[in-house]
């Protein structure tokens, strides 16, 4: 068994895709219509044959109120591994992205979050090597 997708609910898959791409640096992989939607996924430009990340519509009731209150307590939606998390933080400072907690030291690395334009936080994460396995 192996992740190969998992998915973030969006609230507008066009602004979720220049973000994910122009901002964070993810890549599209898949883009075509299903219904009123798309089935819109990114991959790490630094591994493009590994999971996907869905940008799935959010468009289902339920899914808003749980996407809205797990904003609301200030819980990451998602979590991505970054080698340097200061200079991670720094290069998307300066493309203008809002974090709501700045790099701290953290139960086995450092971590980071942000608010992803879209309805979501992000956690950005650094693991110490030797801890989780080496680093690529």
């Amino acid at each position: 068994m192996r992740i190969e997708l998992t998915s973030i609910h969006v609230d507008d898959q066009d602004k979720a895709l220049a973000f994910y791409t122009e901002v964070l640096g993810f890549v599209k992989k898949e883009d075509f219509p299903v219904g009123q939607f798309k089935w819109l996924t990114v991959v790490s430009s630094e591994a493009p044959d590994a999971a996907e990340l869905l940008l799935e519509p959010n468009d289902n009731p339920a899914a808003q109120a749980y996407q809205q209150a797990i904003f609301e307590q200030g819980i990451p939606h998602a979590a991505f591994a970054v080698d340097d998390i200061q200079a991670e933080y720094e290069r998307l400072v300066g493309r203008g992205v809002v974090f709501s907690i700045k790099p701290i030291d953290a139960a086995g690395g450092a971590q980071a979050i942000f608010n992803d334009t879209c309805g979501n936080r992000i956690m950005i994460y650094e693991v110490p090597l030797g801890r989780m396995g080496e680093k690529p």
